[in-house]
């Protein structure tokens, strides 16, 4: 993860959202997901712990929202974990993102700036 990455002064998604996904990816069933960092939520899906009620907050997140955090299972996290994306950091709007961040009084991320180019700037 990059050192610019907006997530490791955010962490709003780990707690604010329920991760919840199918019980394959824990390590007792050959996934890389702890077993003891999961709870059942129904037979065939668990939720990392901590998520599994209101107000959410993972139990593998370490530091405080908004100032500086990091995932103590980054290599080992689920598929949600790892599908979900910081807004605009492929160059789309994640409105979940937002939703997450203004939980916490944390301002939505903006697009990167383009570079301007002059129109009679010659090359």
């Amino acid at each position: 993860m990059s050192e610019t990455n907006p997530c490791l002064t955010c962490g709003a998604c780990c707690a604010y959202f329920r991760v919840s996904f199918f019980w394959g990816e824990c390590q007792s069933a050959g996934g890389t997901v702890p077993d003891d960092q999961v709870v059942l939520i129904t037979p065939q899906r668990v939720a990392m712990r901590g998520t599994e009620h209101k107000p959410a907050r993972c139990n593998a997140l370490l530091g405080n929202v908004g100032e500086g955090v990091r995932c103590t299972l980054y290599e080992q996290r689920s598929s949600p974990c790892r599908e979900f994306e910081a807004s605009w950091a492929n160059g789309e709007h994640n409105a979940r993102c937002d939703d997450a961040r203004k939980a916490y009084g944390l301002p939505p991320l903006t697009p990167p700036l383009q570079p301007s180019v002059s129109p009679n700037r010659v090359a």
